[in-house]
C-alpha cells in the first residue's frame, strides 16, 4: 500500500506526537504493558515512515531499497506482536531467564521478511528453497500454539482456535499467493486478536476499551488488499488506507484512555482499601485486651479471630500463642471447618519455637509488610489431613517477642483475590498483632508481680513471726540454762531440762532459717549459696515431712560452688518445686512409697539441683512448663506454678526440665550458672 495520499501526513504526525505520551505513561507506571505499548507504537511509527509516500520521501519501493523494505516488514511484525504481548505478556524459562513468547514468535517472521527482500528481491524462489518460507511460518505457528496453551489472558481453547485458524490461513496465502502477503495477513490477524483481548482483559465497557478495540479492528482491515474484488478498486483501496491509518491513531488514543482509566480505578481501589483499613482498625480498637490473668487473656482467642474474619479481607483466621517456653498452642480459630481445626491443632504442637518465623527464614507475604508467607509442609506428617485439605500455606502475622516469635495470627482464604494482596491489607492485622503482644506481655508482668507480692507477703509474715517469737525463746533458753546449772537435780528433772534446751535450740535454728528466708534481697545478681539455701529448707520442712510420713533425703556434694542469680527468686523457685514434689507423693496415685530426694551437684560450671519423688510421672515431660497442659500430680494449677519457675530460671541464666524415672517417679532438674 504505497499510493500517495495527503491523508497519511496527519497520521504520521499524530503518531509521532503520541509517542511522548506513551513514554510518560511508562515513566509513571514502570510496568511491562506500557513499555510494550511504547515500543509497539515506536515500531509502527517507523513502519509509517518507510511505507507512506510523503512528497519526495519515498522508501516504499522494494526494488530500489530492499533492505528498507525488509526493515519495514520487520517493524510491522514486531509492532503487532508487541501489542498482542502487552495484553498477554506470557513467558517461558530458559535457565534463570524469563523470555516473552512474542520474541520467538516474531523471529521467524522477521527472517522471512529479510530473506524475501534482501535475498530473493521480493519474490518467493521456486523449488526446494521455497519450502524455507512455509517452514518459517510453521515455526512461528508452533510458538503461537505454545503461547496459546500457556495459562494467561485468554482462554486456552479460544487462543488455540485463533492460532490454528489464522496460522492455517497464513500458510495457505504463503503457498497460493506468496510474496509479502502472508506477513501482511499475520499483521492483520495479530491486530484483530489484540482487539479481542482488549475486551477480554479489561472486561468493562468504557471509552478506552471501545476506542482501543475499534482502532485495532480498523487497523486489521489492511487485509482487504488480498481480496481480489477489492484489490482492483482504487477508491475502495484509498478508503481502506484511510481507515487503516485512522485505526492506528484511534487505537493509540484508546490505549492512553485505558491507562488513565486504570489509574482512576487504582485510585478508587486505594480509597476503598483505605476506608476498609480504617473501619478494620476501629473494629480492632473496640476489642478489650486488658486482663488481670494470662489465662483470661488467652481465652479471648476465638473472639479475636472472629473479629478479624468479620472485618478483614480474609475468611479464615487462627491465633497461635506460646505457653511455657517450648511449645505453641491453638488459642482460637474462626472460619475453619472442624476437621481443619483438629489438623491445625495437631500441627501446632510440632512447630519448633526457636525456628518459627526466624528472620530471613521465611519470605515476606508482600513487599513492605511485616507478615510472612508461611509454608506448613516442613511440619506435616505423611498422610497429614492438612495436605489432603490443601491447607499447606498461610500468611503469618508474628507476635514478636524479645528473642523470637511468641505466637502468630494465621490468615488464609483472601476475599477479592483478583485485586491481589497489598501491604495496606495486612497493616490493620499487624497493628492488632502488635497490640496483642504488648497487652499480653503486660498481663504476664502483672501476673508475675502478683506472684512476687504473694511471696513478699509471706516473707513479711515470716519476719513478723520471727521477731515475735525470738524474744520469748531467748527467755526460755535463759531460764533453761539456769535450771541446767542447778545442782542435785533428779534424773527426771535433768531429762526435762535437756528436752527444753534441745527443742528451744531447734526452734532457734528454725527461726534463723526463717529470718534468712524473709530477709529483703537486692534485685541485682549475687553469689548465692545453694548449700545454705537447701539446708535452710530442710530445717523449715523437716517437721512437715515427719508429720506427713514422707521420707526426705538431702544430698549435697562437698565443695558445691555458689550460683549467680537473685537469691530471693532462686529460693522461690526451689521452694515451689519442693512443694510440688510433696503434693505429688501425697496424691491419690502416689502408691505406697512416699519419698522426696534433693541432690545438688556441680559440673561444667553449672550447679544442678535434682528434686525427685516417687509419685506419678508427668503426662507430657516436654510440656510440663506449659500452664495449659495438665500434669499428673496437681493438674493445671501446678502447671501455672511450674511455668513461673521456668520463667524465674530463665531470668537467672538457668534452665529447668522435667523427666520421668524408672520404674516409677519423676524429677525436676534445675540448672544454674556457677558464680
Amino acid at each position: 500500500m504505497s499510493t500517495p495520499d495527503s491523508y497519511q501526513l496527519p497520521a504520521v504526525m499524530l503518531t509521532a506526537l503520541l509517542l511522548p505520551a506513551f513514554a510518560q505513561l511508562y515513566w509513571r507506571s514502570r510496568d511491562t504493558r506500557t513499555l510494550l505499548w511504547l515500543l509497539g507504537f515506536l515500531f509502527a511509527f517507523l513502519r509509517m515512515l518507510q511505507s507512506y509516500q510523503l512528497g519526495i520521501w519515498n522508501l516504499a519501493d522494494a526494488h530500489e531499497h530492499p533492505w528498507v523494505a525488509a526493515a519495514g516488514l520487520t517493524f510491522v511484525q514486531i509492532s503487532s506482536g508487541l501489542f498482542l504481548a502487552s495484553l498477554s505478556p506470557l513467558t517461558f524459562r530458559i535457565g534463570q531467564r524469563r523470555i516473552l513468547y512474542v520474541i520467538p514468535f516474531t523471529l521467524p517472521l522477521t527472517l522471512y521478511a529479510f530473506l524475501l527482500y534482501v535475498i530473493y528481491n521480493g519474490a518467493l524462489p521456486p523449488g526446494i528453497p521455497f519450502l524455507l518460507f512455509p517452514a518459517l511460518g510453521a515455526l512461528s505457528l508452533l510458538v503461537g500454539c505454545f503461547w496459546a496453551f500457556a495459562r494467561g489472558s485468554m482462554p486456552t481453547w479460544l487462543g488455540l482456535a485463533l492460532c490454528i485458524f489464522m496460522g492455517g490461513a497464513g500458510l495457505w496465502i504463503c503457498v497460493r499467493i506468496g510474496g509479502a502477503w502472508p506477513l501482511l495477513f499475520v499483521e492483520c490477524a495479530l491486530h484483530l486478536t489484540t482487539a479481542l483481548l482488549v475486551f477480554y482483559v479489561f472486561r468493562r465497557l468504557s471509552p478506552g476499551t471501545f476506542l482501543a478495540g475499534a482502532g485495532f479492528i480498523a487497523w486489521s482491515l489492511n487485509f482487504a488488499d488480498i481480496v481480489p474484488p477489492l484489490k482492483t478498486h482504487a477508491l475502495i483501496q484509498l478508503t481502506m488506507l484511510r481507515i487503516f491509518s485512522l485505526g492506528a491513531i484511534v487505537a493509540a488514543i484508546g490505549m492512553i484512555l485505558l491507562a488513565l482509566e486504570d489509574q482512576l480505578d487504582l485510585q478508587k481501589t486505594s480509597q476503598m482499601r483505605e476506608q476498609r483499613a480504617r473501619k478494620e482498625l476501629e473494629a480492632y480498637t473496640r476489642l478489650t485486651l486488658s486482663r488481670r490473668r494470662l489465662d483470661d487473656f488467652d481465652r479471648q482467642g476465638p473472639q479475636i479471630c472472629q473479629t478479624i474474619v468479620e472485618n478483614s479481607c480474609f475468611e479464615q483466621s487462627a491465633l497461635l500463642l506460646l505457653r511455657g517456653s517450648s511449645q505453641f498452642r491453638l488459642a482460637g480459630t474462626a472460619g475453619f471447618a472442624d476437621s481443619t481445626i483438629n489438623a491445625i491443632e495437631s500441627l501446632v504442637s510440632r512447630i519448633p519455637v526457636e525456628e518459627f518465623l526466624a528472620p530471613d527464614s521465611t519470605p515476606l507475604a508482600v513487599a513492605g509488610s511485616h507478615s510472612y508467607s508461611l509454608n506448613l509442609r516442613p511440619w506435616l506428617l505423611p498422610g497429614d489431613d492438612l495436605e489432603r485439605l490443601r491447607f499447606t500455606e498461610v500468611i503469618a502475622v508474628p507476635l514478636s517477642g524479645r528473642q523470637n516469635a511468641e505466637g502468630a495470627i494465621l490468615l488464609s482464604a483472601q476475599r477479592d483475590r483478583y485485586q491481589g494482596l497489598r501491604s495496606e491489607d495486612l497493616m490493620p492485622v499487624e497493628v492488632l498483632a502488635s497490640r496483642i503482644q504488648s497487652a499480653r506481655s503486660q498481663t504476664m508482668m502483672l501476673e508475675k508481680l502478683i506472684e512476687s507480692e504473694k511471696f513478699a507477703s509471706l516473707g513479711q509474715l515470716a519476719s513478723n513471726v520471727t521477731w515475735q517469737l525470738n524474744n520469748p525463746l531467748t527467755v526460755i533458753l535463759g531460764y533453761a540454762s539456769l535450771l541446767e546449772a542447778v545442782e542435785n537435780k533428779e534424773p527426771q528433772e535433768i531429762k526435762a531440762v535437756e528436752a527444753i534446751l534441745s527443742e528451744a535450740r531447734n526452734m532457734r535454728t528454725i527461726l534463723e532459717s526463717l529470718s534468712r528466708l524473709s530477709r529483703n534481697q537486692p534485685e541485682e545478681f549475687s553469689a548465692v549459696s545453694v548449700t545454705e539455701l537447701l539446708n535452710d529448707m530442710e530445717q523449715l520442712h523437716r517437721s512437715e515431712f515427719v508429720h506427713r510420713s514422707i521420707d526426705f533425703r538431702l544430698r549435697i556434694a562437698p565443695g558445691l560452688p555458689r550460683v549467680l542469680g537473685n537469691a530471693q527468686q532462686v529460693r522461690q523457685a526451689v521452694l515451689y518445686c519442693l512443694q510440688f514434689a510433696i503434693e505429688a507423693v501425697e496424691g491419690p496415685d502416689s502408691g505406697s512409697e512416699r519419698s522426696v530426694q534433693v541432690d545438688a551437684t556441680s559440673a561444667d560450671e553449672m550447679v544442678k539441683i535434682v528434686i525427685s519423688h516417687t509419685g506419678p510421672g508427668f503426662l507430657h515431660p516436654n510440656r510440663t512448663f506449659d500452664s495449659f497442659v495438665p500434669v499428673a500430680a496437681a493438674g493445671e494449677t501446678a502447671g501455672l506454678g511450674l511455668n513461673l519457675c521456668a520463667t524465674i530460671l530463665r531470668e537467672n541464666s538457668g534452665r529447668i526440665s522435667a523427666k520421668n524415672l524408672e520404674p516409677r517417679g519423676a524429677a525436676l532438674v534445675l540448672e544454674l550458672q556457677s558464680a
